[in-house]
């Protein structure tokens, strides 16, 4: 009776062992109810689902961070762990790079919506639809936020603009930077010529949403804008292409510029565009060297907005595209907010993060100038074929 007993359980057991492997492998989703001595003993570890992530270089620090928190998460979908392979690109860089083919993402996230917006009116010629849409706010969301400023020395605004910046900031800056005697009208020869550095709109997002606020700031609208206006307007070409002229060197990076600003002072620049948060980043940096920095918010303003889209491609399966959503809603977090916020000095999406934060960069930096509120209109983004007008205009005129 004993050996009979032992035969009955033994039989029992195999059957369990038999019925799990075989809807393990019916469906995968059957591992993480599965019994886990009986699973983690007689099934080999699931194959995780890889998630192919093409990532501006701004936020490389941060998602560097808080990718391998994620991972460390352990979170599945049907079962199966979620890993993330991530590289980096140029945002224009990276739009072209899935619209020839070099590249075949599951998950974007260029450095604002611009790029979107070019990546959604081209794909279609390509692959017979839009592959990203900004409107669907759970294929397509922004998890980052940080609008341009232009930052100068302290002794250089106010010997341009006096204790305050009144009036059109873009217009200012246009008659300054291409004033003939350069500093001489404001009193100061010795200064030589008023130095303001702006990025490649080519290689750079900073860049190119710069070009995109002088232009509004000239039409004086705030939406609308049409390739007509660009086009069309002998009066905006000149001023624009003035502007432009007078700008030394375009760099690649906004990153790079600032660098470069702390690193050399005003003899290499007096006052340049740059993304809020990179001007936090450098903030310690720059304290003792040159005098102090000041940060001045344009009248309107682009967020860069940072949206991670998943593509809608033959590549991306259903599950790559869920765990898409599980990475995204990690990242939307606010552990990982918070991150991005007191390290990186992004504006949080996460409602439960705040930038009035013990240790948070917008208060230890007001002096510069620094505000939680953004006292700047919000720019419609035009349509990507407009997009597109502007950014051959200023190739063709003005780098070709």
């Amino acid at each position: 009776m004993p050996r009979l007993i032992t035969w009955i359980l033994f039989g029992v057991y195999a059957l369990a062992v038999i019925s799990v492997l075989a809807a393990s492998l019916i469906s995968p989703s059957f591992r993480a109810v599965a019994y886990a001595p009986v699973r983690e003993l007689i099934l080999p570890p699931p194959e995780p689902i890889t998630i192919k992530l093409l990532y501006s270089t701004e936020k490389e620090a941060w998602l560097e961070e808080v990718i391998p928190l994620f991972e460390a998460a352990a979170l599945t979908v049907d079962g199966r762990p979620v890993v993330v392979s991530a590289k980096k690109m140029g945002s224009r860089e990276m739009y072209l790079a899935v619209l020839n083919g070099e590249e075949t993402p599951d998950l974007i996230s260029p450095a604002s919506s611009l790029q979107i917006a070019i990546l959604q009116d081209q794909s279609p010629n390509i692959f017979g639809r839009p592959i990203v849409n900004m409107a669907d706010t759970a294929s397509c969301r922004s998890l980052l936020r940080t609008p341009l400023v232009v930052v100068a020395w302290k002794e250089r605004a106010e010997a341009l603009w006096g204790p305050s910046l009144n009036g059109d900031l873009w217009q200012r800056l246009h008659d300054a930077a291409v004033e003939p005697q350069g500093w001489a009208v404001y009193g100061h020869p010795e200064w030589g010529y008023i130095k303001f550095g702006q990025t490649n709109p080519r290689t750079s997002n900073s860049g190119f949403q710069a070009i995109l606020l002088m232009t509004y700031a000239y039409l004086g609208k705030t939406d609308g804008l049409t390739s007509a206006d660009i086009l069309s307007n002998v009066g905006y070409q000149k001023w624009f292409l003035d502007l432009q002229g007078a700008i030394p060197e375009f760099g690649n990076s906004s990153g790079t510029y600032m660098n470069d600003m702390v690193a050399f002072g005003p003899s290499k620049y007096d006052m340049i565009i740059a993304y809020e948060s990179v001007v936090i980043e450098q903030a310690a940096n720059a304290i003792g060297r040159y005098g102090e920095l000041r940060v001045f918010y344009p009248p309107t303003t682009l967020w860069s907005d940072h949206p991670f889209c998943a593509l809608n491609t033959d590549w991306v399966t259903p599950e790559k595209a869920r765990a898409a959503q599980v990475l995204l809603d990690y990242l939307a977090g606010d552990p990982a907010q918070r991150i991005a916020m007191l390290k990186y000095g992004y504006r949080p999406v996460a409602p439960g993060v705040s930038l009035n934060e013990p240790g948070s960069p917008f208060s230890r930096y007001a002096r510069m100038g620094l505000q939680a509120n953004v006292p700047s209109v919000a720019l419609q983004t035009p349509p990507g074929a407009v997009l597109n007008t502007l950014l051959d205009f200023w190739t063709r005129n003005v780098q070709p």
